[in-house]
C-alpha cells in the first residue's frame, strides 16, 4: 500500500502535467499508436500508466489513493483498457479499479473493448461470479460479446475443469448476441477433449458441421492431439481419412497433423515412421509441420535424419521458411557440420532471403570453436556487407569466443566497433579483454580499452 509520502511525490512528479492532457471520451484506435490526446510524450504516458497499474495491484485503498491524485483529465477509454490488460491476472481489483473508473468520471464512457478484457481478466482469475455480473452488465448497456472473448471464457472453464459450465455458455450464447462460428466450436471441442469426452467431441463437429460451419485447421488438430495423447492412433487416422472423403481435408494436409499430434503426444518414432511414408509417396509436409519435428528431432539427438530428410523435403518440393532455416543453421552449426550450415545458409540467400543474425550467427560461434577465426572474421565482415547488421549479442559472442582463443587484440577491435554503432558492450567484455590485453603484453591497448570503458560508464 502506498503511504501518504508516496502519493505526496506522486503529485508532485508523475502527474504534474495532468492539466495539459485533454479529457477522453474518444478511444483511440489501433491501440499502440501515438494519440495527440495523450498531449504528453510517450515515455511520461506509459510512466504514468505503470504507476497507477502498481497502486490497483498493491494497493489495499486503491479507491483512496486514486481519489487523491489528480488524473480525472486521463481517464479514457485507452487508459483504462492499457491498465486492465496490465493488471491481467488481478481479477478483483481490475474489477475494482474498473467500477471506479465509471462511477468517478462521469465523462468516461466504457467500451466494448474494456468490458471484453475485465470478462477475460476475471474469467482467467476464475471469478466466474463476477465475470457474469459483467457480462449482464453489458448486456444491459446493449453490448455484444465477441466470438473470440467467449471461446478464451470456454477454454478457461475447461482449464479450470467446469465442462459444464462451458456447455451452458455455449447454449445459451444466443442471450447475448453472439455467433456459435467455429472459433467457437473449437474452444468447446477443446474443452470436450481437456475431459477426453471423444465420444461428445466427435458429435460436436458433426453438429458443427449439419448446422453450415466449416472445420478449419485448429478444429482437426484439437481433436487429433487429444486423440494422439491418448493414445488412440487408429481413431485419429480413422477421423482424418472419414473428413477428407467428405470434402473437407485434403489427405496431405491430414497426415501433417497427424504429425503434429504424435509429436505433440511424445511419439517421435511413430512420427518418425509416418513422414518416412509421406516422403517415400512424393508427399511434402507443411512448413509448420516439418519445423516442428526438425526442433523435436534436434533436441531427441535424431540431428542426423532431420538433415536427410530435409534433403529429401527439399528435392520434393519443399518450401523451407525463416523458421525452417533458423533451426537447421543452429543444428547443424552445434554439432560441428559447419559445410552443411553454409550450404543452408547459400540455398536461403537463394531463395531471396537476406541472413539476419540468427543465421549467421551460429556458424561464426561454430568456426570459432574450431579454431577457424581468419575464417569466421571474414564471414563476419561478408555478412556485416551482404546481411543484416549485427546487434549487441552477436558482437558479445564474438568477443567472447576471441577472448577464448586467445585473439584479445581481435576482440578489442569489436569492442571499439561496437562503441561506434552505438552499441554498448557489457562490463564482462571489458573486463575479460583488457587482462587479456595485459597477459600478452599488450598494455597500451589494455589502457585505451580501460579508458573506452570510464568515458562510456561515466566512473
Amino acid at each position: 500500500m502506498f503511504r501518504k509520502s508516496s502519493v505526496a511525490i506522486t503529485n508532485a512528479g508523475i502527474f504534474t502535467f495532468v492539466k495539459t492532457l485533454s479529457t477522453g471520451n474518444s478511444f483511440i484506435q489501433g491501440i499502440e499508436g501515438i494519440s495527440n490526446a495523450r498531449g504528453l510524450p510517450n515515455d511520461d504516458y506509459f510512466a504514468t500508466i505503470h504507476h497507477i497499474s502498481n497502486i490497483v495491484r498493491k494497493d489495499t485503498y486503491m479507491e483512496r489513493t486514486l481519489n487523491k491524485m489528480r488524473i480525472s483529465n486521463i481517464v479514457n477509454s485507452e487508459l483504462v483498457y492499457r491498465i486492465l490488460r496490465s493488471c491481467c491476472n488481478h481479477g478483483i481489483e481490475s474489477f475494482r479499479f474498473f467500477n471506479w473508473a465509471r462511477s468517478h468520471h462521469p465523462n468516461y464512457d466504457p467500451t466494448t473493448l474494456e468490458f471484453e478484457e475485465l470478462l477475460k481478466i476475471l474469467a482467467r482469475t476464475g471469478h466466474w461470479q463476477t465475470m457474469w455480473k459483467v457480462a449482464q452488465n453489458m448486456k444491459t448497456q446493449n453490448f455484444s460479446i465477441s466470438p473470440a472473448v467467449v471461446s478464451f471464457v470456454i477454454e478457461q472453464y475447461a482449464k479450470h475443469g467446469l465442462i459444464d459450465q462451458a456447455v451452458d455458455l455455449f447454449n445459451g450464447l444466443k442471450n447475448f448476441g453472439c455467433p456459435q462460428t467455429t472459433e467457437v466450436y473449437n474452444s468447446l471441442l477443446f474443452a470436450l477433449c481437456e475431459v477426453k469426452n471423444f465420444q461428445g467431441a466427435y458429435a460436436l463437429i458433426r453438429r458443427m458441421i449439419r448446422k453450415g460451419s466449416v472445420p478449419d485447421k485448429r478444429t482437426y488438430s484439437i481433436l487429433v492431439n487429444a486423440w494422439c495423447s491418448a493414445g488412440k492412433m487408429r481413431e485419429a487416422q480413422e477421423f482424418l481419412e472419414e473428413m477428407s472423403k467428405k470434402g473437407f481435408n485434403p489427405p496431405v494436409r491430414g497426415r501433417d497433423l497427424l504429425i503434429d499430434g504424435l509429436l505433440n503426444a511424445g511419439y517421435l518414432e511413430s512420427a518418425k515412421g509416418l513422414v518416412r511414408k509421406m516422403t517415400k509417396g512424393g508427399f511434402v509436409p507443411d512448413v509448420g509441420t516439418f519445423n516442428c519435428l526438425a526442433e523435436a528431432l534436434w533436441k531427441c539427438g535424431e540431428i542426423h535424419f532431420c538433415i536427410d530428410l530435409f534433403h529429401d523435403v527439399c528435392g520434393l518440393g519443399f518450401c523451407p521458411d525463416m523458421d525452417t532455416y533458423k533451426v537447421m543453421i543452429t543444428m547443424t552449426s552445434k554439432i560441428g557440420k559447419v559445410d552443411e550450415a553454409f550450404r543452408i545458409l547459400h540455398r536461403s540467400v537463394e531463395d531471396g532471403l537476406r541472413p539476419f543474425p540468427s543465421l549467421y550467427a551460429p556458424i561464426i560461434k561454430a568456426l570459432c570453436r574450431r579454431g577457424q577465426f581468419d575464417d569466421a572474421f571474414s564471414f563476419f565482415a561478408d555478412m556485416k556487407v551482404k546481411g543484416h547488421p549485427p546487434n549487441r549479442p552477436v558482437y558479445t559472442m564474438l568477443i567472447k569466443m576471441c577472448g577464448r582463443g586467445g585473439r584479445f587484440v581481435e576482440a578489442a577491435n569489436y569492442l571499439v566497433e561496437m562503441t561506434e554503432l552505438n552499441l554498448l558492450p557489457m562490463s564482462q567484455s571489458f573486463d575479460m579483454v583488457a587482462d587479456g590485453l595485459k597477459n600478452c603484453g599488450k598494455h597500451d591497448l589494455a589502457k585505451r580499452i580501460e579508458q573506452l570503458e570510464i568515458s562510456l560508464w561515466g566512473n
